[in-house]
Order: C-alpha cells, then sequence, then structure tokens
C-alpha cells in the first residue's frame, strides 16, 4: 500500500469528475492509457449514472478512456468489484512468496477479456491493489 500524493492535473481530474457526477473520488491515476477513478464505496450509481450516461458524457468531455470502480476497504470486495463487468464467480487471496495473490474466477467465456489485451486489465488491477493494500499479485482464472 502506497501513501497517495497527486500531481495539479490529477487533482483537476478528481475535482471536474467530482463536480460533473456528484460522487466522491477516494483515488484517480492512469494506466494502460485509461484514466481510473476510484470512489467512495456506494457511490458508484451517481459516478456512473442511469445505463452508464454520467461516465459516458464525461469521457466524451475528456476525451479520454475512463474506468469507474466502487473502492472498498475489504480486498476480496475491491478485486470483485474491479472485475464486476465479468461478473467474477470468486475471488480468492492467498500468501504467495513474500506477499499475496488474488485469483478472480470468471466465467471461461470471459476469461480472455477480463484479462485484456496484452494483460492490461491485469496491470490496471494491479496497479489498484499495489496502491490500496497488501496484494501484490493477481490473476484470472
Amino acid at each position: 500500500m502506497t501513501e497517495l500524493s497527486f500531481d495539479t492535473e490529477t487533482l483537476g481530474y478528481i475535482r471536474l469528475f467530482e463536480e460533473r457526477t456528484g460522487a466522491r473520488v477516494k483515488d484517480c491515476f492512469e494506466a494502460e492509457d485509461k484514466l481510473i477513478y476510484l470512489v467512495q464505496p456506494g457511490e458508484i450509481h451517481k459516478a456512473v449514472g442511469p445505463g452508464g450516461v454520467v461516465v459516458d458524457r464525461f469521457k466524451g468531455m475528456l476525451k479520454k478512456e475512463i474506468q469507474v470502480i466502487e473502492y472498498s476497504d475489504a480486498e476480496e470486495t475491491l478485486v470483485r468489484n474491479i472485475f464486476f463487468a465479468f461478473s467474477p464467480r470468486s475471488v480468492e487471496i492467498a500468501p504467495k512468496g513474500k506477499g499475496r495473490h488474488a485469483t478472480v474466477t470468471v466465467d471461461p467465456a470471459w476469461k480472455a477479456r477480463a484479462i485484456g489485451k496484452a494483460g492490461k486489465n491485469l496491470k490496471i488491477a494491479r496497479a489498484i491493489l499495489l496502491r490500496h493494500t497488501a496484494v501484490d499479485s493477481i490473476s484470472v482464472a
């Protein structure tokens, strides 16, 4: 887990997002050509809007890909939320070497998409977990 600090550009993205959506942001960073927003628990519906209308409008405004994830202090819940779009069946977190490893199980039909092109989604998930938990590696089963 790292101490979060934001540069001026990121603070601007956070302020804009909060103004436009009314959702409070826990974290914001850029990874894999996407702007990742972690919103406070219970605020995901405000951030995304009905049918994703709020976040789609925001994407158009920034001309950037955006991913919004609901934050949780519980590691398993956070992992589940990161992979929400792929309907995770289970999440297991276990010691591995000196660290901790999360395994997300999804429907086999969704596995390739959950991993993403060149592991893109795994890289984003790992970045989030390194910033907010003691989990330092992740895989999709």
